[in-house]
């Protein structure tokens, strides 16, 4: 007979998931720093390389988003623990899904806004992505502004997963965090 804690345990974000969650909160986090930098021109000289990179980056997320979105829907994770409250539960997947949803749409306004601006969609430099809507200056300045404001969200609802993260793992002490982590 083995005993129950030499079975391995069944991890509850599976590798690729794992390298999704990071990947995408790697790109996320400066995204949101680079927002308030050129929303606020503080670039300088560098202010429009500093817009081509967000406008890169952002196009990047995009197809990075659907295929963490697809892949969540198809290999959910392991529940939470359940001393867990019901509340504290649903509360962790309103964010989890608020976040994807933003993360979803907000690259989506952007290149729109972009478009109708229009301005050049670069991608790193390398080539330029075509327009996605015709020339269309003040659904531009709309867009943008709900840019800005979807950008705010994002801080905020990430703000409020980091911080839920770190409360697990320095108050609750339980394994929560370390699920997105090891596994």
């Amino acid at each position: 007979m083995i005993a129950a804690s030499s079975t391995p345990a069944i991890p509850a974000y599976s590798v690729t998931a794992r390298v999704l969650h990071w990947l995408i909160a790697a790109l996320v986090l400066p995204m949101i720093a680079l927002g308030i930098i050129i929303a606020n021109e503080w670039g300088g000289p560098v202010q429009q390389p500093l817009y081509d990179l967000h406008k890169s980056i952002g196009a990047l997320l995009l197809p990075l988003i659907i295929v963490r979105l697809v892949y969540r829907l198809a290999h959910p994770p392991l529940p939470l623990p359940a001393d867990i409250p019901a509340l504290q539960q649903f509360a962790a997947r309103a964010t989890h899904w608020t976040l994807y949803g933003l993360l979803l749409v907000q690259p989506v306004v952007g290149m729109i806004a972009t478009s109708a601006y229009p301005a050049p969609l670069p991608m790193f430099g390398l080539f330029e992505l075509p327009h996605v809507w015709p020339e269309n200056r003040p659904l531009s300045e709309r867009l943008f502004a709900l840019h800005r404001w979807l950008g705010i969200a994002i801080a905020a609802v990430a703000a409020i997963h980091i911080g839920a993260a770190l409360q697990h793992h320095f108050v609750r002490r339980d394994r929560v965090l370390m699920r997105i982590l090891t596994g």
